[in-house]
């Protein structure tokens, strides 16, 4: 081979160092020619049965080794922290800076030469590319795939979306206790992520917009015969990127980030999607501030009929023909020249793409919402650093609003009277919670879509303005505020807020203001005191001291740069 692996400087020692590492591997019953100078193919698995999104991961794994031998690498299989979004406590975000330091040493501290990331539940995806991009090593994706469409009473229902729906129906009574247990049943019915373009979805597919996926892998049902056979291709792939030693720098560059904020915005995808994508281009070396996001995503139409937003579910939009539709349809919108890990551009990657079905996916010529119906961006005095709102989730005429606080200090509070009819709330009222941002939580929880108060659900309101420093899942709706920075525990303006305060919401200028003046706002500060308690050990106390806020993507500060290093540690 032309090139020397990264690998070898492992395993053609001949002296005592070589021995021990050949010979330990050996034991796993490889041969001789198995530490020739061949690439040695990292996979790094986030199978758990903990996180159900993944069960299908260690047969996917096979399926990549398989094609790593057949090209002539030499895989080897390796477990990553898994983060369950259905059963991690305080908050799956919580740990993903820690899933992204795991990754990133794994990969600096072992003899890999490329690395296929193996991924599917909302913060999985984002984790590992953010530890692979800190090393920088070539890199390509397989995520999980998504659940076929969940059936109910002959009716296509979807994660997240549709449990909001059959909660708030239960609490109002039009849903028995028996008919929510069968629907329960009926929803996640096969392996895969969630099947409506909440977080998983948005992040597989914006890993196959960044050129790290396969084209048209995103979609792939995670029960398909054709999830394994992408699997397969990719580890034949990624022997090919080991010896052209096609870094992951070289693929994902600030253009290819700039299309997956116009990606995400075509496909009515995930608020989550900023986070990550701010924490990625910092890992990358990238100064991406919210105001990009506003600006890059602003003149793109939203073409995909999906749930939350729209009608359809994941299995639907790949029979329609997945996300080669998608970037060709808004090529002209697209930094078309970037490239992907099979050298090819996305111009031509996507230019055979065909649309099978155009009330899945739509034309820019008849879109499902118009440009601008996507994430933008507010300033103002209750977020001075930024807050977001989904466009495409919130009703048009909430977007225009002035209406009184009702401030909770925690989403268990709000809980507590949600339901109490006397509660002194109207379909004017804001409602607000605070103290759920990156370290007030901690980890910033997916609790923004805060619930309806029953006494409106009961007059047929089912939505009104609610204000957060909190996430929400990218399976939720309504007119929901996220993301408010600074955070309220360590003192942003939301911590001021008093109940009757009258809030302004003005979406078309981008307005999120307190109509508090300056002064009574100084007084309050004054008498603020930090909920904020003092932490002791364990990576919780590396989140406290060091995360960064919401506008900043929410990473570890002393990870964020570009490391571009993947020099091993000195031999022992």
């Amino acid at each position: 081979m032309s090139k020397k692996m990264r690998s070898q400087s492992w395993f053609e020692d001949k002296g005592r160092n070589g021995f021990i590492h050949r010979s330990w591997l050996k034991g796993d019953g490889l041969p001789d020619e198995s530490f020739d100078g061949r690439p040695v193919v990292g996979i790094a698995n986030t199978w758990s049965q903990l996180t159900p999104c993944n069960s299908n991961l260690r047969r996917v794994a096979e399926f990549v080794a398989k094609g790593v031998w057949e090209a002539g690498g030499l895989p080897l299989e390796f477990p990553v922290m898994s983060l369950p979004e259905t059963l991690m406590r305080p908050s799956s975000m919580l740990y993903r800076n820690l899933m992204a330091m795991e990754l990133e040493e794994q990969l600096r501290a072992n003899p890999i030469d490329s690395v296929v990331l193996l991924g599917g539940c909302d913060k999985t995806i984002p984790g590992l590319l953010m530890g692979a991009a800190s090393v920088n090593l070539p890199t390509m994706v397989v995520s999980s795939g998504p659940k076929l469409n969940g059936k109910y009473k002959g009716e296509d229902i979807g994660s997240g979306v549709d449990i909001w729906k059959f909660v708030d129906a239960v609490r109002t009574g039009k849903m028995t206790q028996e008919e929510f247990v069968e629907a329960e049943r009926c929803m996640a019915r096969s392996e895969g992520h969630c099947m409506t373009m909440a977080s998983a979805s948005t992040m597989a597919v914006i890993a196959e917009t960044i050129g790290l996926q396969l084209s048209g892998a995103a979609a792939i049902p995670g029960s398909d015969s054709r999830r394994y056979l992408t699997a397969h291709l990719t580890g034949r792939q990624a022997v090919e990127i080991a010896k052209q030693d096609l870094k992951f720098s070289d693929v994902v560059t600030i253009g290819a980030i700039e299309n997956a904020v116009k990606v995400n915005a075509a496909i009515g995808g995930s608020t989550n999607a900023v986070l990550h994508l701010q924490a990625l281009a910092g890992r990358l070396g990238y100064d991406v501030k919210l105001a990009d996001f506003d600006r890059w995503g602003r003149d793109v139409p939203m073409l995909l009929n999906l749930k939350p937003a729209g009608k359809y579910l994941m299995e639907d939009f790949y029979y329609a023909g997945g996300a080669p539709v998608i970037l060709r349809e808004i090529l002209s919108m697209l930094n078309a020249d970037e490239i992907n890990v099979m050298g090819k551009t996305i111009a031509e990657q996507v230019s055979g793409a065909e649309n099978h079905n155009e009330e899945v996916i739509t034309t820019v010529a008849k879109p499902l919402k118009a440009a601008g119906s996507a994430i933008a961006v507010l300033r103002g005095n209750l977020c001075p650093d930024g807050a977001i709102i989904k466009l495409s989730a919130a009703d048009p005429k909430l977007q225009q609003h002035r209406g009184r606080a009702l401030v909770f200090n925690s989403i268990e509070e709000l809980e507590a009277v949600i339901d109490d009819m006397e509660l002194d709330v109207d379909e004017n009222s804001v409602l607000i919670v605070r103290n759920s941002g990156p370290r007030g939580y901690p980890g910033m929880p997916e609790i923004g879509n805060l619930p309806m108060p029953k006494k409106l659900l009961l007059r047929g309101i089912n939505d009104m303005v609610r204000i957060s420093d909190a996430r929400m899942s990218g399976s939720s709706y309504g007119t929901v505020v996220l993301h408010v920075a600074p955070e309220s525990a360590i003192g942003g303006p939301l911590a001021l807020v008093e109940n009757g305060d009258i809030i302004e919401l003005d979406v078309k200028n981008r307005l999120l203001q307190l109509d508090v003046s300056d002064e009574v706002l100084a007084v309050r500060r004054l008498a603020w005191k930090s909920p904020l308690e003092e932490v002791e050990r364990g990576f919780l106390k590396l989140h406290h001291d060091h995360v960064l806020q919401a506008d900043q993507g929410a990473d570890l500060d002393f990870l964020v740069g570009n490391s571009g290093s993947a020099v091993p540690r000195r031999p022992f």
